[in-house]
This record gives C-alpha cells, structure tokens and sequence, in this order.
C-alpha cells in the first residue's frame, strides 16, 4: 500500500457530500482466510498523529499515584472507592463511558478480582503492553498522550476490523500516515499477514466506503 493510493482514496471520500458537521475517518479492514472463532484478532496500533478524538481514561491507584492521577485523568478510583463498582450496572456504565483503563501496579490483583468480569469482556483491562499497568512514580501525562494516539483493532466475531484514523479537516499528510500505520501494524499482527486481507477501506462518518 502506497501514499499515492492512499491519497487518491481520501480525495474521493473528501469529495462526497459534505455534512453540517467535521466527519471522522474510519479504516476498515476485511479480512480473508481466517477463522475468528479459533484465530480472534485484537491488538492496538500507536499512531504517529491523534485520531481526532479525545479519550477518557480512568486510574485505578492508592494514595501515592492519586494526586498525579487525579490531574491527568478523567476519573480516580481509589483502592478504597474500589467496592462501589461491585454492582455489575455500575461497572458496566463504566466500561462504557471511559476508553483506557491504567492500573498501579501493586494493584492489578485487586483490580482483575473487582473489575475484570466487566473490563475483560470489553478489551478493556489495564494492559501492560500498552503501559498501563503503572508504578507509582510514573509519569502520567506522558502515558495519556500515547494513548490519545493509540487505536484498537478487534474481530472477535466478524471478519474485519474497523478503527478511527483521523478528522476530515486534519492535515492529509498526518492523515495518510495514520492509515499506512494502521495497515502495516495489521498485517504484522495477521497469522498470514497480507494473505489475511480481503481488502482495505477508507470512510467518513456518514460517507460511502472508498477501495484503497
């Protein structure tokens, strides 16, 4: 997949009937030749530009992290406040309000026993891989501005993946480099790579999908 295709995809989808409002820019990948139920695909692609987007991001930390925390994230959760979010409703319209999950580490035990039937099924667990399994000296901004660029893909039952790559009024440039990214983060993380996709497609909100 080269700039120029990509280019002459966006061009096409920029050119469809404008909206009252800024549209987003969704990736979808199609895939072929695997089964998901046996094969299920699910990891993150660290853009190098924000996806136009901003997230929301819940700390799970004691008393040495919670006023760091408390500064950078959209919501504190103390070990303490942990026994609120028992009721399943409760931490389900957690789930779904927030879009990362960053946990102190010494925690992770507590957090996996109160959150992880909600969390888990939702990809949504702190996850160290990603960083978000924390030491109490960490710094937390840095964390969050990796993540405003981090996207998930995930096909647990379907076959494709879908993703957010930008804002249709961004610079084309940081637009491009978002979807190669996302392409050569997906093929790297295919059982067989480019022999997995179907095909690639670029899209706006309310816009007609466009071939790559």
């Amino acid at each position: 997949m080269d700039k120029n295709r990509i280019k002459k995809a966006l061009d096409e989808v920029k050119s469809q009937d404008k909206r009252k409002f800024t549209q987003s820019l969704d990736v979808i990948i199609n895939l072929k030749n695997i089964i998901i139920k046996s094969n299920p695909v699910n990891f993150f692609v660290n853009l190098h530009y924000s996806k136009g987007k901003p997230i929301k991001i819940v700390a799970f930390v004691d008393q040495r992290l919670e006023e760091n925390a408390k500064k950078v994230c959209d919501l504190t959760i103390s070990e303490a406040e942990f026994a609120k979010y028992k009721d399943k409703k409760v931490a389900k319209k957690l789930a779904q309000e927030y879009d990362f999950f960053i946990a102190q580490a010494n925690l992770m035990a507590k957090v996996a026993q109160n959150f992880g039937r909600v969390l888990g099924t939702r990809g949504k667990m702190p996850n160290p891989k990603l960083g978000c399994v924390v030491p109490p000296n960490v710094n937390l901004e840095v964390l969050k501005a990796k993540l405003e660029r981090t996207v998930l893909l995930s096909a647990k039952k379907g076959t494709n993946l879908q993703c957010l790559v930008g804002k249709e009024d961004q610079n084309e440039e940081e637009i491009i480099d978002n979807i190669l990214t996302v392409i050569q983060t997906a093929v790297k993380n295919l059982p067989n790579e480019e022999q997995n996709i179907k095909s690639v497609l670029l899209k706006t909100t309310m816009g007609k999908p466009v071939k790559l």
